[in-house]
Parts: C-alpha cells; sequence; structure tokens
C-alpha cells in the first residue's frame, strides 16, 4: 500500500490538533480556581480578600446561624468532598467537623486551623493564654476573630494555606494580604478612636462571644447572662445581673442575631437597660456583609448605644 505526502501531511494536521487540544485543556484546568470551604463567614471573607479569583469559597454557616449549636446539612458534605482545603477556627468552636471531614473521605483535603498560635482567653477568668500551650484547646474562648489583631493572624495562616496549594499565585497572594492588613489597620485606629471617647464603656454580654473585642476596642463587660453557649441561667444568676445593672447603672445588653431575645428582653423590662442587638458573623445583619463592615457596626452601633442611655 503507497502511503503518499498527502497521508503524512494529514498526519501531521491531526497530531498537531490532538497536541493543541491537550495542551489547552491542561491550561484551561490550571486557571480553575481551588475550591475551598470555610466553617463560619468570617473564613470565607478573609480566604477571598487573599485568594480573590483565584479560589472559590464556600461558607457552611450563614451569617445568620449559631456556630455552636450548628448542624452539618449534606450540601456541606458535597462541598467538603470537593473541597481542596478547609478552613476553621478551632478551639472546640466547630465541634462538628471533624465527623463531616471524615464522611467526605477526601484524602486530598487540607485542614487548616487558623487559630493557631493566637492567644485564648479563659471564659473563667478571661486571661490569654498562649493557644499551644495548653493542655486543650477547648478550654478556651473560640470568638478569637473579634480582635481584628487576631484576625490578621488567621488571614496569614489562610494566606500560607493557599500558597501551598497554589504557588503560582504566591506573589498575587501576598500581595492582597498585604492590602488587607492596611485596612484591617486604619479601621482598628478609626474603632479605638471613637471608643476612646466614650465616658462608660461598660456593658452586660448575652453569651461569652465579647472578650476579644471589648479586650481589644477598651469596652468592659459588667456580666454574661448565659455563661456557656445553649445553657439557660438559673433564676438566681438573672436576679444577680439585674442587681449589677442597677447598681452600677450598666446601659447597655450586648446580645445577638444569632440568639433568642428573650432574656435580654426580660433584663430590660426590669431595669431599663438598652438591648443592642449584633453579630459576630459577618452577614448577620445588614451592612455587615465583610468582616470589616461587621467590626465598623458592632463598635458603632455599641457606643452610640451606650452614648444614648
Amino acid at each position: 500500500m503507497f502511503f503518499g505526502p498527502f497521508w503524512t501531511w494529514s498526519c501531521a494536521i491531526l497530531l498537531t490538533s490532538s497536541l493543541t487540544c491537550v495542551v489547552s485543556v491542561a491550561v484551561a484546568a490550571s486557571s480553575e480556581p481551588v475550591n475551598v470551604v470555610a466553617t463560619i463567614p468570617v473564613l470565607k471573607d478573609l480566604a477571598e480578600q487573599v485568594g480573590g479569583p483565584y479560589i472559590r469559597v464556600t461558607s457552611l454557616l450563614k451569617g445568620y446561624e449559631n456556630e455552636h449549636t450548628y448542624s452539618p446539612k449534606p450540601s456541606d458534605l458535597i462541598a467538603v468532598r470537593k473541597a481542596r482545603l478547609l478552613f476553621e477556627v478551632g478551639l472546640g468552636l466547630e465541634v462538628w467537623v471533624a465527623t463531616l471531614v471524615k464522611n467526605a473521605g477526601s484524602a486530598s483535603l487540607m485542614t487548616i486551623t487558623t487559630s493557631k498560635g493566637i492567644g485564648v482567653i479563659r471564659d473563667d477568668d478571661q486571661e490569654p493564654v498562649a493557644a499551644h500551650h495548653r493542655p486543650g484547646h477547648e478550654q478556651g474562648n473560640p470568638h478569637v476573630w473579634m480582635d481584628p489583631q487576631n484576625a490578621a493572624t488567621m488571614l496569614r495562616h489562610i494566606t500560607d494555606a493557599l500558597i501551598e496549594v497554589d504557588p503560582d499565585h504566591a506573589t498575587q497572594f501576598r500581595q492582597n494580604q498585604a492590602a488587607y492588613l492596611v485596612r484591617l489597620d486604619r479601621i482598628l485606629a478609626e474603632l479605638s478612636e471613637r471608643v476612646r471617647r466614650l465616658p462608660d464603656k461598660r456593658f452586660v454580654a448575652h453569651h461569652p462571644a465579647w472578650p476579644y473585642f471589648a479586650r481589644r476596642f477598651g469596652f468592659e463587660i459588667a456580666g454574661t447572662i448565659q455563661a456557656q453557649p445553649g445553657s439557660e441561667p438559673s433564676a438566681i444568676h438573672i436576679q444577680q445581673l439585674i442587681r449589677t445593672i442597677k447598681k452600677q447603672r450598666i446601659r447597655a445588653v450586648v446580645s445577638e442575631i444569632q440568639l433568642s431575645q428573650k432574656l435580654p428582653e426580660l433584663l430590660a423590662k426590669e431595669t431599663g437597660v438598652r438591648i443592642v442587638v449584633l453579630t459576630t458573623l459577618p452577614g448577620g445583619l445588614p451592612q455587615t456583609e465583610t468582616y470589616l463592615d461587621m467590626l465598623r457596626y458592632n463598635v458603632l452601633q455599641l457606643a452610640n448605644a451606650l452614648e444614648a442611655a
């Protein structure tokens, strides 16, 4: 059989076309965003600030949901199974996440605990203790992101993880991190100055989500309604809080949109104290879609309430 020049030329075209297709597919695959799962909206926002268009982030919780009582949905299992990275706070906040990751069964998934190295506060004494020096992280207050300086540490963990799984965009990730840290420092200075002018910075907290926030901005927590998340305070404890509010002339109770307002409303009825409903998660209230929006909203709403009361 004779194979002439036409056959050879045709084969060359086919071979070249095939190679072009293979290269195109490889390029397309390499440009696909990295799938990321965040347990809470704070981590989703921080990851997006660093990763930009190079990542696709799913937050398991919405801003109005309670991180302590959350129960994973079937869609969460699918999201984790598809993800390359999972960002969690740690410190016992997401007690449900270990089972979720195990059930997802993804061998390539990396779980990043973003609270690593942060000095945590014990709820009993509100004193910071280095997380890596403690025998049980669950013994520390897990709401570390409520302090912007802790959020900066969490951001660095996120950046390092993104660089590890996508080194081609390391420069962009580092630049995005640096730009965001500048914005974080700016808003911290702005809000700290707003609080500094307050003559009275005391409030009663609904549950122990606010020690880091209070310490950073100079507020003082005069009492807490719920000693533990999800627990119901005794009648004796409520009566003690009522006496404290009246005796010390506390002006505000800080509650959260994620919690029932029944007990704060009881205190308000008995003492006339003002209820300030804030959020610990971005998206929980209007004007709190990002972490920086949430910080500004919480500080300004509380400051305004303390001045107006």
